[in-house]
């Protein structure tokens, strides 16, 4: 038996989602030049745009746009630049798909055009720390708000020293972020929490991570991982590539989904969605000939 998976619903401004019952797919797309993985592909607004309506077709239930890497060793850029980067692509995506956009950002000014332009989750890697502001626009214009753990800066996370307990570290950094968004005014079933594979943890901490998953779970909210195309998978594999990562993503994405995963955030969505669908088939045999 695998652990329980809580089933939530996440309110949205215009839809709520349902999380438990299926795995939720979401597709990345990075809108940068220098994203660890897919970095120059989707600058141009048109081939972002193809590409979102591609991962829709191919099973994506979310799109993340993102405008900033936050890779290892990453500087960062201005919200006017992340502006003018990811705005393009959610004002030609509207009414083109039909699943909901959430915006990669730490900013609060991003946050809150990107509302504006259509954007209805927020997927700040910082778990508030760099601007508290975002739970406010996550408040006002009632939008989702994924949390996730970063110990240290995208500049210095896998330069500092790692923690000693990776559990305790996550979930008390978790703790701080859910409290913040609580004291804002964000509704408990507007919070999605992650705890940040690849972001201040080292390769055998990301792995600890995925096998611990269900004490995560006990803060008592859904979650979502990310583990595509990672760095600890090309250890574990001895591939250099991140494109060849696929089936490391692939067996990370199953076991993450088996320890209690909601959302998986990837880059291959037609694999990945056909990976989450089996999961979730041998979490629950009785979803083997539904039509979802």
């Amino acid at each position: 038996m695998f652990p329980p998976r809580n089933n939530f619903r996440l309110r949205l401004p215009r839809r709520s989602l349902a999380l438990g019952e299926y795995t939720l797919v979401m597709g990345i797309l990075n809108v940068t030049p220098d994203s660890f993985s897919d970095g120059g592909l989707y600058l141009d607004t048109e081939a972002a745009v193809a590409q979102a309506i591609a991962m829709e077709a191919a099973g994506a239930h979310i799109i993340d746009i993102g405008g900033e890497s936050t890779r290892p060793g990453s500087a960062g850029v201005s919200a006017n630049e992340e502006l003018r980067r990811i705005l393009p692509v959610l004002e030609n995506l509207r009414g083109r798909i039909h699943i909901p956009i959430s915006v990669d950002t730490s900013k609060a000014e991003v946050a809150e055009a990107a509302a504006d332009a259509g954007a209805e989750i927020l997927n700040d890697v910082t778990g508030l720390r760099n601007d508290p502001r975002i739970a406010e626009v996550a408040q006002r214009q009632k939008l989702g708000l994924i949390l996730m753990h970063l110990r240290g800066t995208p500049q210095t996370m896998q330069q500092a020293p790692f923690a000693r307990n990776v559990i305790r570290d996550v979930t008390t950094g978790l703790r701080d972020s859910i409290a913040e968004a609580l004291n804002a005014g964000v509704a408990k079933r507007q919070i999605v929490i992650d705890p940040g594979i690849g972001f201040g943890k080292s390769h055998e901490q990301n792995c600890e991570i995925i096998q611990r998953l269900p004490e995560l779970a006990k803060l008592g909210f859904p979650l979502m991982l990310g583990t595509s195309r990672k760095s600890f998978l090309g250890t574990a594999l001895n591939q250099g590539d991140s494109k060849d990562r696929v089936w490391g993503t692939a067996a990370t994405v199953t076991a993450g989904i088996l320890q209690g995963a909601h959302i998986v955030r990837v880059h291959d969505v037609a694999d990945m969605a056909q990976v989450a669908r089996m999961a979730d088939v041998l979490r629950s045999p009785g979803l083997l000939h539904s039509s979802r």
